[in-house]
């Protein structure tokens, strides 16, 4: 696409909205409680019923009976779900089917029925009335135990890479390390729990729920519910993060659907906080075993990195090898991914699979070869750097400053004062160490389509499938549009989340922002070739500018031009091979300050620092909020997060927000962000990429490596809780 006048070359290009710290155009709804969530919708459906959903309470086997009667008999009870009364569920794409048991029961408290009564309290006190008898099987809830037994997984569709001779080099190499480091089940516990109001119309179904992929889920319902697609709308326009466990249909979405069916009513249903980490998704758990063999001046001649990671039957793997694919040079190179069969519940995508528990063993094993190798671990790291594929040296990075990231990031932390001799550093009581780890996370892009709109009042409307998860993306879209047709931000109006809308790339995988605004983009390129046609001139002369549009010598308000009728724009953006071409990917650096009780082993995040590369940075100001955030999530994952597994009866005991521990704000300090000044062309007419997901990778690590600075205790098994350090800590003195 190419504008030929100079002030117009590439609208994006001038910067006069895009790329400013605006805020949020949502947050006064937000703050007003104005952007209700699902379970909120009270306009959509004001006479909806409540449906309480009850869990299996045995990890695996089957339902010898299930006995309804004394619920259905329940004061308000409109309905009871089972499925002996649900009807054959499709399996969909993302096996949605699991959702409801029966016969057969797979994970602790996967869904057994649905009730529903006139209010909520009715609903939950006949849910306890619900009598199940199950018949226990013997089940497999150990990683560690069935770790031998793993294999590589069907699915995956690199499950290993080799280039050159790995074993050989290892062996020959005459620095080595040979660790092995291990990363817990984490739950996502976003602040909004899943909670879906269905309604059912003339045998079309509308679901008001929280879900980051729209048309994903749309299609997954219908096919679950054996149902056109054409036949369910799915609006989701505000939720209370997701983190990816709101990327798939989950249980509440098709049992409200079919309490709604059976009520012959609207039905709201939220998953009980206790029922999600069981019910839903989790980030599963890891054990990596990292080799590097090195020669003696550094460089890096042999690295391999397999990891294991469990699931149900048929599930797929934590890609935890992803980043060792691209991230540092060496000649000879192996990846592996095995895959166990676990009984335990889904295993799936939490911010940043498979790079954020990769990252999290790699930097830590880096930081040990740098030790080794007697080298500063920054200079360690920078001196293996690589400007292609590793593993496909013809593929170049579109961009790649991971070392500027590194060398910036010392600079401004103050690097240089580092004693690298472990437990060398106090106050006071506390003993002082500085860690630092590369970021890291694929740059990926999705097809993304968008309508605009200009009103008989000039206001421009923007509508597409994308979702806000709290990432702001209502924001840079208005931005965008606002940037394509030269009007202020506040002349725009965004509309997400709806299925009618033309369908976007959702939110996950870090590709929403950077692909949104471009389909986005793409549509406002359409509606200026609508806006020049009916002033009778060519696009490419055409200039958009305060609100008017200039040609010719003259300059007509966009408000005057729609007023004969309203003037309309839609389109998508595709991206082709380009992936294939070039490795896109986001580069950063993460410096942490820690200091550790010396009596107690209790560590405390002192200082934080994140560098990123990630190309056009559209809002420095939302930007930030997602990397602190991330940031927070890396403190949570270091010394923190872990779904405890009851071994003998397969579940996670830790399954509500009292006993899952997750940093508050008095666990973190004041953290800083730096981003590089960088725009990609060959990401995206927005020269854009993703930064939610890579301020996560890496800070675990840089953590665990700040920990060991302090202390000289190396802690492989995360979390690094204080037990773990206590016993090897330097004595007092």
């Amino acid at each position: 696409m190419k504008f030929l006048t100079p002030a117009t070359t590439n609208p994006i290009d001038r910067l006069k909205v895009v790329g400013h710290p605006l805020d949020r155009v949502d947050g006064p709804l937000k703050c007003t409680g104005a952007a209700p969530y699902a379970y909120e919708r009270h306009d959509v459906a004001p006479d909806a019923a409540h449906g309480v959903i009850v869990g299996s309470a045995i990890a695996k086997g089957r339902i010898a009976s299930i006995d309804t009667s004394a619920a259905r008999r329940a004061p308000g009870v409109l309905a009871v779900v089972t499925a002996e009364n649900a009807g054959k569920l499709g399996k969909g794409k993302f096996n949605t089917a699991h959702l409801l048991a029966g016969p057969n029961v797979e994970h602790y408290h996967q869904a057994v029925a649905v009730v529903v009564a006139d209010t909520f309290e009715q609903a939950r006190a006949a849910a306890q009335l619900v009598q199940v008898r199950y018949i226990k099987q013997d089940g497999r809830y150990d990683l560690a135990r069935e770790k031998d037994a793993a294999k590589l997984p069907k699915k995956e569709e690199k499950p290993e890479t080799k280039v050159g001779d790995f074993a050989r080099a290892f062996e020959q190499a005459p620095v080595r390390l040979d660790q092995t480091y291990t990363t817990p089940d984490q739950s996502h516990c976003m602040m909004e729990p899943h909670a879906t109001t269905a309604s059912w119309k003339d045998g079309k179904l509308t679901v008001w729920t929280s879900n980051q992929m729209v048309d994903w889920s749309r299609r997954d319902l219908a096919r679950t519910l054996g149902l056109p697609p054409s036949s369910v709308r799915m609006v989701s326009p505000y939720i209370g993060g997701g983190f990816g466990g709101k990327l798939f249909v989950r249980a509440e979405v098709v049992l409200a659907s079919l309490g709604a069916r059976a009520a012959k009513r609207p039905v709201k249903v939220a998953l009980q906080r206790a029922l999600i980490p069981n019910n839903t998704t989790h980030r599963p758990a890891t054990i990596q075993r990292i080799r590097i063999g090195a020669a003696r001046d550094g460089k890096i001649t042999a690295i391999g990195h397999e990891s294991w990671s469990g699931d149900l039957p048929g599930g797929q793997p934590e890609t935890a090898v992803q980043q060792t694919r691209l991230l540092y040079a060496g000649e000879h190179r192996m990846t592996r991914l095995l895959l166990a069969t676990l009984d335990l519940p889904e295993g799936n995508a939490m911010r940043a699979p498979g790079e954020a528990p990769g990252m999290m063993a790699l930097e830590v094993a880096i930081d040990e070869m740098a030790e080794k190798l007697g080298m500063d671990p920054i200079a360690f790291r920078i001196l293996n750097d690589t400007r292609v594929d590793p593993e496909k040296p013809i593929r170049r990075f579109s961009e790649r400053r991971l070392a500027e990231c590194l060398r910036q990031g010392a600079e401004r932390f103050g690097w240089k004062a580092r004693n690298p001799r472990p437990a060398q550093v106090r106050d006071g009581r506390w003993l002082v160490g500085m860690g630092v780890a590369a970021a890291f996370r694929n740059n990926l892009v999705q097809k993304s389509a968008a309508r605009v709109r200009i009103d008989r009042a000039g206001m421009v409307i923007v509508e597409t499938d994308m979702t806000d998860i709290g990432t702001g993306s209502y924001t840079i879209i208005a931005q965008t549009a606002a940037e394509m047709l030269g009007v202020p931000i506040d002349r725009v109006e965004v509309r997400l989340g709806d299925s009618d809308f033309p369908v976007s790339a959702g939110s996950g995988g870090q590709w929403g922002g950077n692909s949104s605004t471009a389909g986005v983009y793409a549509a406002c390129v359409k509606l200026r070739e609508a806006v020049a046609g009916r002033l009778g001139v060519a696009a490419n002369t055409a200039e958009f500018a305060d609100g008017a549009v200039r040609a010719g010598g003259r300059s007509v308000p966009l408000a005057e031009l729609a007023s004969k009728g309203e003037l309309v724009g839609e389109d998508s953006m595709e991206y082709g091979d380009l992936d294939k071409k070039f490795q896109q990917s986001t580069f950063g650096g993460h410096f942490v300050e820690v200091g550790v009780d010396a009596a107690t082993g209790e560590t405390r995040v002192r200082r934080m620092l994140a560098v990123c590369a990630a190309g056009r940075i559209l809002n420095p100001k939302s930007a930030r909020s997602q990397v602190i955030g991330a940031m927070t999530m890396g403190v949570g994952a270091a010394l923190m997060e872990e779904l405890v597994v009851d071994k003998r009866h397969g579940f996670f005991v830790n399954h509500d927000l009292a006993s899952y521990e997750v940093p508050v704000h008095g666990d973190i300090p004041h953290q800083e962000v730096i981003f590089l000044e960088e725009t990609d062309p060959l990401s995206s007419p927005m020269k854009a990429k993703g930064v939610g997901e890579l301020g996560i990778c890496g800070v675990a690590a840089a953590v665990a490596n700040a920990i060991y600075n302090a202390t000289g205790v190396r802690v492989r098994e995360y979390p690094v809780t204080l037990d773990k350090l206590i016993a090897k800590m330097p004595v007092p003195a």
